[in-house]
């Protein structure tokens, strides 16, 4: 009996005393299979629990806008900065990064593979008219996306019904990819973990303006007095610690890095 109350009293402690931290990340983040492995070391090395609202980059900045988390980790530099600009957020961190890359059907119809620029690759898929899925969303992706098709000087909206915007995550997208046959854009990490690749494959990497870089901004105390300002300011230091250095680096899929730490102390 005795035991059993000592037991309960530090259930309850732990319950009171534990940290809460709300904090909005990218599909790509979640899909990526990272979380899973940093979630528990942050829990055992600060005592702050993270709760995910896992969306895309826009609608994150939107939660952070409104002071529904008390951090963000996000893949869109434009949008961050004026999300800092405004106000929303007291300052912005990278912490690591991949890069985008063309996923498309094997045979690769309009002949993606032998491109040299990523803008290049967009032309093809264009002057092919073959099927490719957007994003749609709003999210850092779909951002990066729309970028590229800018700089291509296409306007894929307006060009046929071989674009095709799905308004999903990155996971989401991709089944509809694989579905489909069809061309998309993804981070490399998400491409890794997925599991529904049916005849797609990586066609296309390597274009500096594929590069893909994921910051932490704690949402601003002095807008939202409600945020929990203190746990946001552990995460970070956690975020940009030796261990979460080594556990970034050394996650793999197939023996293949998913991210790079690049966050500086």
């Amino acid at each position: 009996m005795i035991r059993l109350f000592a037991f309960l009293t530090c259930l309850i402690a732990t319950s009171v005393t534990a940290e809460t931290l709300r904090l909005a990340v990218t599909t790509s983040f979640h899909n990526s299979g990272l979380s899973d492995v940093l979630l528990p070391a942050i829990a055992k090395d600060t005592g702050i629990e993270v709760q995910l609202l896992v969306v895309g980059t826009g609608q994150a900045l939107k939660l952070g806008e409104a002071g529904d988390v008390d951090a963000i980790l996000v893949h869109s530099k434009a949008s961050e900065e004026k999300f800092v600009e405004a106000g929303f957020a007291t300052h912005r961190r990278e912490i690591m990064y991949n890069d985008f890359v063309f996923i498309g059907p094997d045979d690769d119809p309009a002949q993606v593979r032998s491109a040299e620029l990523a803008t290049e690759a967009l032309e093809r898929i264009a002057t092919a008219q073959v099927p490719f899925i957007s994003r749609g969303d709003e999210s850092g992706t779909h951002k990066k996306e729309r970028a590229l098709w800018q700089d291509a000087q296409i306007d894929p909206e307006t060009a046929g019904d071989w674009y095709k915007s799905v308004g999903s995550g990155m996971g989401a997208s991709l089944n509809t990819a694989s579905g489909f046959g069809a061309y998309i854009i993804a981070d490399r990490a998400s491409w890794l973990n997925f599991d529904n690749k049916r005849d797609l494959a990586l066609l296309f990497s390597g274009d500096p303006a594929l590069f893909n870089q994921y910051a932490y901004l704690p949402v601003n105390p002095n807008r939202h007095p409600h945020v929990n300002a203190k746990a946001a300011e552990a995460l970070e230091d956690w975020l940009t610690s030796l261990a979460a250095q080594a556990l970034i680096n050394t996650y793999k899929i197939n023996n293949e890095a998913l991210f790079v730490f690049n966050a500086r102390r």
